[in-house]
């Protein structure tokens, strides 16, 4: 499907509101059991929790969940409502001798969309449940869950995803394009990030200037997102992944990681398949693939979005 959950097990699930004064909403990565997950920011301004307990000296190894939502730093609400719907279905570290004893592991992130909002109006748990309660295998993408409100310079961002093959093993990523940089460049329509197109994806570029809209600058912004395999790899191995798909942020936005950005990207890995050895140049190929699906996705992301009053699409500009 050319999306992240072509890794086997994982699921993608979106809920947002839009209208009256909404433009918000949140994503959710659900993954299987025994999931390793790592972290790696680079923006200067980021919104995270439960992100330690991602680091390679800490306990907990397995995560069950990554949240994915807007609303700033009110918007980690949500990931109370993903720790819910875990609890439910009796998925997290166990911590007692019954087995709805467990503790959800939900690392999360959000992105600025606070002036596409009026104020107040920001996710809550019940986004981030009810995203639970739609995580499915075929992934809407564009102004959808997480990407409701994004914008990347001067144009609507929105939820894209990819995935690509590499070896016997999988690699997905799915990426939240919300940038202070651009994603296009306008003397001829064709997005940074394109060169890493496969198999036509895409479809044909414009090739012609356009003037871009006069907006004033969101001087507050954040690209979030997640880069999956399904290799066994340790929380160690799978921050290179993390840190790798930052190179494909940096290629598909110009400029990328500044001081009002919160660049964030998760890392999962699943453990479906043993590394082959000798390990680092395995795993150095995973890395590769995983800069330029993340970069394929923030493309998607960007061509699928919808304009949102002033602020408008990429398909307006190029129809």
């Amino acid at each position: 499907m050319n999306a992240i959950t072509d890794v086997q097990g994982l699921l993608v699930g979106h809920h947002h509101r839009i209208g009256d004064g909404w433009a918000t909403g949140t994503t959710v990565v659900l993954t299987p059991p025994q999931t390793v997950g790592a972290v790696d920011s680079r923006g200067g301004a980021p919104g995270t929790r439960d992100t330690d307990a991602l680091l390679p000296e800490n306990l907990v190894q397995h995560v069950n969940a990554i949240c994915l939502t807007g609303g700033s730093a009110y918007g980690l609400a949500a990931a109370d409502g993903v720790m819910r719907w875990l609890e439910e279905h009796k998925s997290g570290l166990p911590v007692g001798e019954m087995d709805h004893q467990v503790v959800p592991i939900v690392p999360s992130a959000v992105l600025f969309d606070l002036p596409m909002n009026a104020w107040g109006h920001r996710p809550t748990a019940e986004f981030g449940y009810e995203a639970c309660e739609a995580a499915v295998r075929e992934i809407p993408m564009g102004s959808v869950g997480a990407g409701t409100g994004a914008r990347v310079g001067s144009l609507k961002g929105g939820v894209g995803t990819a995935s690509a093959q590499v070896d016997e093993f999988t690699v997905g990523a799915l990426a939240v394009a919300n940038a202070v940089g651009e994603a296009v460049d306008a003397r001829s329509g064709v997005p940074f990030g394109a060169d890493f197109e496969q198999d036509g994806e895409f479809g044909p570029w414009p090739h012609r200037a356009a003037e871009l809209p006069n907006i004033p600058r969101r001087r507050l912004n954040t690209t979030i997102g997640v880069v999956a395999v399904d290799a066994r790899l340790s929380k160690a191995e799978a921050k290179r992944l993390a840190v790798a798909a930052h190179d494909g942020l940096a290629r598909s936005v110009r400029p990328a990681h500044s001081m009002f950005d919160g660049d964030t990207v998760f890392a999962l890995a699943t453990g479906a398949q043993e590394l082959p050895e000798p390990r680092p140049f395995a795993l150095d190929r995973l890395c590769t693939a995983a800069a330029d699906t993340f970069a394929r996705a923030m493309v998607h992301g960007v061509l699928a979005a919808r304009t949102l009053g002033e602020l408008p699409a990429y398909r307006d500009i190029w129809p």
